[in-house]
């Protein structure tokens, strides 16, 4: 690792260095970042063309994750979103599983709470385990990440692994400063375009 992962409340992972950690010499990797604080925290790791930061949509990052990794089977695929999303959408997790992309990881940073609507607490926070969800969905490699000295695998995972791979990761709740990315959706979408097939992006 490039660095340590600072802990907060209880022990947990600050979540911003967790997902700094995660995008370091990232390559070509294609990442989406779910609303609210995921999209912020992937803005402030670099924002960069391969970043699809979402401003809207709760429910639906791993599903445009699975469609990305499909579509571009070359690429790495990384959708990093929370908790209250991945409930939201949790039955991505078993049409990932059957389209079983090699591609594709999926990164819930579990803070078991809704950050955006004024930190109600989530389901995670009473128990429920969405690594052992999408394990039961059929998504073999599914962890539970408690502790930062598992990241730099995870990270490992995330580049050179063979996925699909869920990562449930439990990080601190305390707000960070917002870094907000480009408001525009049609920007973001021609920008992460542009960068996936060059000139091409302006031929078809």
């Amino acid at each position: 690792m490039s660095g340590s992962i600072e802990t907060g409340k209880g022990g947990k992972m600050n979540r911003r260095a967790l997902v700094r950690e995660l995008l370091r010499d990232r390559g070509g990797l294609l990442a989406i970042g779910g609303l609210g604080a995921p999209a912020w925290d992937i803005t402030a790791a670099g924002d960069v063309p391969e970043n699809l930061p979402l401003w809207g949509g709760m429910g639906g990052a791993a599903m445009m994750g699975l469609g990305l990794a499909l579509a571009q089977p070359s690429r790495r695929v990384l959708v990093i979103t929370g908790d209250g999303e991945m409930l939201m959408g949790i039955g991505a997790l078993a049409t990932i599983a059957v389209q079983r992309p090699a591609n594709l990881s999926v990164v819930v940073l579990d803070n078991e709470h809704y950050g955006e609507t004024g930190m109600q607490e989530t389901h995670t926070r009473h128990g429920v385990d969405l690594a052992g969800m999408a394990r039961a969905a059929g998504i073999a490699d599914s962890r539970l990440i408690t502790d930062a000295k598992d990241a730099p695998a995870l990270r490992d995972a995330i580049l050179t692994g063979q996925g699909p791979l869920f990562a449930q990761v439990k990080v601190d709740e305390s707000p960070e400063p917002l870094v907000l990315p480009p408001r525009e959706a049609a920007l973001l979408q021609a920008r992460m375009r542009e960068a996936i097939l060059g000139p091409a992006a302006h031929l078809q």
